[in-house]
């Protein structure tokens, strides 16, 4: 598919339904620091996890619409649970490159595996989607997945409970059953959830490699941006952050959790909620 109308010195656009998605926006950061980065944390209507799917769209096309009228050559959705359930009415709706998370992340997982067991980590509307689970079968057909719905650890993040006693705690029990599971990757299916990873590594110990979809899709939008001429040749690179509710929450923990000032948050007054 051309893209012709676009430039290359547009932003690449992100959006999230809270904070997790800024682990996707490091990455890009890191490894794209020439582009021109937008991000909409949807803060208002955290968490996207234990929403319908209908919501969980509607959501994702206001969120695009307002990256859309900001310019932008890319639509990053790093949030899984909108990546499982909105890419494909995305897609069809809008008419630019847009990148989801599910599919870096499950090419990942099949090629770090040894053993072809691997358990996905995510919200209950991204497991009960079943899309990470198609989009590994598709890479390893007897791969046997392992899908743990993890409610509340999108909250946990969001409050910046990141080394809490609780936090272990919850996580233990969401874990419990893979001790016996023989597992060799766990997938972390959403991007608040590699904020987490320390506790993770912490109840699985080292015999478990633990991956998530970050720097993945970062690479993915790298081949992109190169494959259809939009890399931005000004070394100038402005980084912007919206959200639609509590901006200086936002900025407090997004400098909290990445250790790393961020610029001016601001403001996104959604219509409807």
């Amino acid at each position: 598919m051309a893209f012709n109308h676009l430039a290359s010195s547009h932003a690449i656009g992100l959006f999230d339904s809270g904070i997790g998605g800024l682990t996707v926006m490091r990455e890009m950061i890191r490894l794209l620091p020439q582009e021109n980065l937008l991000y909409l944390g949807d803060t208002a209507r955290v968490p996207y996890g234990n929403k319908s799917a209908a919501t969980i769209i509607r959501y994702s096309i206001e969120n695009a619409i307002f990256l859309l009228e900001k310019q932008i050559k890319v639509l990053v959705v790093a949030c899984n649970t909108a990546s499982a359930l909105a890419l494909p009415k995305l897609k069809q709706l809008f008419h630019l490159p847009i990148i989801g998370v599910i599919e870096p992340g499950a090419k990942l997982a099949a090629a770090t595996t040894r053993n072809k067991r691997i358990a996905v980590l995510g919200t209950k509307g991204t497991i009960e989607s079943g899309a990470y689970q198609s989009a590994i079968h598709q890479l390893i057909p007897d791969a046997i997945i392992f899908p743990i719905a993890c409610p509340l650890l999108v909250s946990l993040v969001e409050e910046g409970f990141l080394y809490h006693s609780a936090s272990k705690l919850i996580i233990q029990e969401y874990l419990k059953n893979l001790e016996k599971a023989d597992v060799d990757t766990i997938l972390l299916g959403c991007t608040h959830y590699p904020l987490l990873k320390p506790l993770i590594e912490e109840i699985m110990g080292s015999s478990v490699t633990i991956i998530d979809s970050a720097l993945t899709c970062a690479q993915t939008v790298k081949k992109l941006l190169e494959s259809h001429q939009l890399v931005n040749s000004n070394q100038h690179a402005i980084h912007q952050y919206f959200v639609t509710d509590d901006p200086e929450k936002f900025r407090q923990l997004g400098e909290y959790l990445f250790q790393s000032p961020l610029p001016l948050v601001e403001l996104h007054k959604i219509i409807h909620s």
